[in-house]
């Protein structure tokens, strides 16, 4: 596949990532990935607060929004854009290059990489009936200082997809050490028992992400209480409704985890309307 002008390194076109670059080496900088229509990001103050947030927990400075909105403007080109066409844009940003060893550089440059790519057909079916999830056997590692981070280090979500090929599996389900819940390969989950909605604690290990975020906002909307707590796999399987979500596709909701299934219910699209509108 030709990835001309499909990505920008440090604004230009032209550049390549150092083998020196510590994201290359130690997976030393973070990402974000985001829907682009009509050639702006959606969400971008989120994301970009996320992004900076993110950079700041293990200490490099962020490039300004304004440096980061050029790139996407060079990327995508509002001309280019048919009306409701998406495509994804990925933003890395490394702590740039330093010497071998682990100790950085007293000074560093940032590398920044913004990628675009096409957006995943994800099945009508998907939204009108729900998802399949699987229990991963790889379990998530406890790093307090790393938690909520969406980090270059990902290779616990690289061996748990590496588990199932089956396409009727949309996503699988990740535990910690102690067996709890705690999100799947690329989505947050959020499980319903009656007129209260949980989602997991994710202060040990876990990504959280801005959709997650913008679903504990929805409290009042939804006339449900909204809250973050520790869950067991045999709790969450004892729930009335889940649903899972990222910043790509939205919100889905879960037909069956393993032998677990529930019936075709209302809150991802319920939910679906409220962040469109919000």
């Amino acid at each position: 596949m030709s990835h001309h002008r499909t990505f920008l390194i440090n604004g230009s076109f032209d550049q390549a990532i150092s083998a020196f670059d510590r994201g290359f080496a130690y997976g030393d900088g973070v990402f974000r990935t985001m829907q682009i229509r009509n050639g702006l990001p959606v969400n971008w103050p989120l994301h970009y607060q996320k992004l900076v947030a993110d950079c700041a927990a293990i200490g490099i400075v962020c490039p300004s929004a304004e440096l980061l909105m050029n790139d996407l403007q060079q990327l995508f080109p509002v001309n280019e854009f048919d009306e409701n066409e998406i495509k994804v844009a990925k933003i890395i940003i490394t702590r740039g290059e330093g010497d071998r060893g682990y100790a950085p550089p007293a000074v560093t440059a940032p590398t920044r990489a913004v990628i675009k790519s096409a957006m995943p057909q994800y099945a009508a079916l998907n939204y009108a009936q729900g998802v399949n999830l699987r229990v991963c056997e790889t379990r998530l590692a406890t790093q307090p200082k790393l938690a909520g981070i969406k980090h270059l280090n990902r290779l616990e979500n690289v061996l748990a997809r590496m588990e199932w090929r089956e396409d009727a599996i949309f996503d699988g389900l990740l535990l910690d050490q102690q067996g709890h819940v705690i999100e799947c390969t690329m989505s947050n989950i959020f499980a319903r028992f009656d007129n209260k909605l949980i989602t997991p604690d994710l202060t040990l290990c876990g990504v959280a992400g801005i959709t997650r975020q913008r679903i504990l906002w929805l409290e009042s909307v939804l006339g449900l209480t909204v809250q973050v707590t520790s869950i067991t796999l045999d709790q969450l399987l004892q729930a009335d409704e889940v649903i899972i979500c990222n910043s790509l596709y939205g919100v889905f909701q879960v037909n069956s985890i393993g032998a677990k299934s529930w019936q075709q219910q209302k809150l991802a699209s319920i939910i679906r309307n409220a962040l469109i509108h919000d």
